[in-house]
């Protein structure tokens, strides 16, 4: 080990003693950190992301409770209802929790939704049973194990058996100095038959300071349980990311994901869904807007476990500017799944000559008696659209404005909070304007 490693660990070791972590935790992140410096950076198919920035930083800051109660950003204000004594979200402003609102009657039920630092002090038993345990492992590659160690933010929501949240749970997460490394924790976990539906937000206020983030967010569902799962990413353009989004489905369990990636820096974003138990279904919906020089890579995997699982994978993309994305969808019936039925489409929209897109569908199929398919396209906005709305007195602009928000509809109009709905239509109109 060499010196700055052990400075690291004592580092690490500080920060984690110091803020009353249970000493488990405090040995997970030592052993990640250790697992940091001897594993790769993951294989992304098509994307150079070792020329990347994914690990250095200048500064550090640890989670922390103060100045837990400020005054919200206008740009937050609009997108929760702080009026609302029955709503019920978690604003983060950096790595402190700015505000968290429960209602009575979900505490009432048994419901946990507070960031992931208390819960480990107050649920330790609980949340290290699932943290990084089955959904996602820090000994998967150097940014699962990155994070692991060097976790400064995010949420922990448990939802009991048999409890059905009606109204959405909200959480943004805000980048006020980009400077400083996020790297954020979701844990939800989703009893045997309870439902619950979640949204969530990543915004930079902070548009000029270069920038690393690291996102892991894991989904565990029981039997009988459903999760719906909204997210609009909106990180500058001087952000790097990297983003891991995998759900781990029970028996007759199932995840709705609506997934708009906004980010305007280089991404690397990866939605894996595991349906591992009979009876679980994934429905996974993403839209992205590419522009100016960035580069995307966007994976969206449902690995199907259990017989007679269910996966269906849209991923629609818009292209401007000199943009890259790749989109990869991959649908994977395992030996044993039976019954299973795979399915997948991806489409790509150019808007600029020197933008580029790829749609990559793969289906892995290792049983029979199971139904698959997949479609993709890379094109243009179709001129026949644009000549019926322009023959009724529509400007180009105006109609080719109009076939892109169509083209990006089906997942905008499948966020349940009209406040985050609205901000991602503004967020698109921005883009693609």
């Amino acid at each position: 080990m060499t010196e700055n490693t052990i400075l690291k660990d004592d580092f690490i070791r500080s920060f984690s003693e110091h803020a009353g972590e249970p000493k488990e935790f405090t040995d997970f992140r030592l052993a990640a950190w250790k697992l940091a410096s001897e594993l790769d950076l993951p294989f992304v198919d098509k994307t150079k992301i070792d020329r990347w920035n994914f690990t250095k930083f200048d500064t550090y800051q640890a989670f922390t409770n103060e100045n837990a109660e400020e005054v919200l950003p206008e740009k937050v204000q609009n997108l929760v209802a702080l009026d609302d004594a029955s709503a019920n979200f978690y604003v983060q402003i950096d790595t402190h929790p700015a505000k968290l609102q429960l209602n009575a009657e979900l505490k009432s039920q048994g419901v946990i939704f507070t960031d992931i630092f208390t819960a480990l002090k107050e649920h330790p038993e609980l949340v290290l049973q699932h943290l990084m345990t089955e959904a996602v492992k820090p000994d998967e590659h150097k940014l699962a194990a990155f994070h692991a160690a060097l976790m400064n933010g995010g949420i922990f929501l448990y939802v009991p058996k048999n409890v059905e949240i009606k109204e959405p749970i909200q959480a943004v997460f805000v980048q006020k100095d980009a400077s400083l490394p996020l790297v954020n924790h979701v844990l939800l976990v989703a009893d045997e038959n309870s439902s619950v539906t979640y949204v969530e937000n990543y915004v930079t206020l902070d548009d000029t300071s270069k920038g690393i983030v690291n996102i892991v967010e894991e989904v565990v569902t029981r039997r009988g349980a459903k999760v719906t799962f909204g997210a609009v990413d909106n990180l500058s353009g001087h952000v790097t990311a990297y983003v891991n989004r995998r759900g781990h489905i029970g028996a007759d369990s199932r995840i709705e994901w609506a997934l708009g990636l906004m980010n305007d820096g280089d991404t690397i974003n990866e939605n894996v869904t595991n349906l591992m138990g009979d009876g679980s279904s994934g429905d996974v919906k993403t839209v992205t807007v590419g522009r100016g020089k960035q580069t995307q890579n966007v994976t969206t995997r449902v690995t199907h476990y259990g017989k007679a699982s269910t996966g269906t994978i849209l991923s629609h993309g818009v292209m401007k500017d000199k943009a890259t994305t790749i989109f990869n969808g991959i649908g994977h019936i395992k030996h044993g799944a039976s019954k299973s039925d795979a399915q997948q489409e991806s489409r790509v929209l150019m808007l600029s000559q020197g933008a580029r897109g790829d749609a990559n569908p793969i289906l892995l199929i290792d049983e029979n008696d199971v139904v698959a398919g997949h479609a993709a396209s890379v094109g243009r906005v179709d001129p026949v659209q644009l000549f019926y709305l322009m023959s009724r007195g529509i400007s180009r602009a105006e109609a080719e404005r109009l076939v892109i928000h169509g083209f990006l509809d089906p997942v905008v109009k499948q966020l349940p909070i009209e406040g985050v709905k609205v901000m991602l239509k503004e967020v698109i109109e921005g883009k693609v304007r």
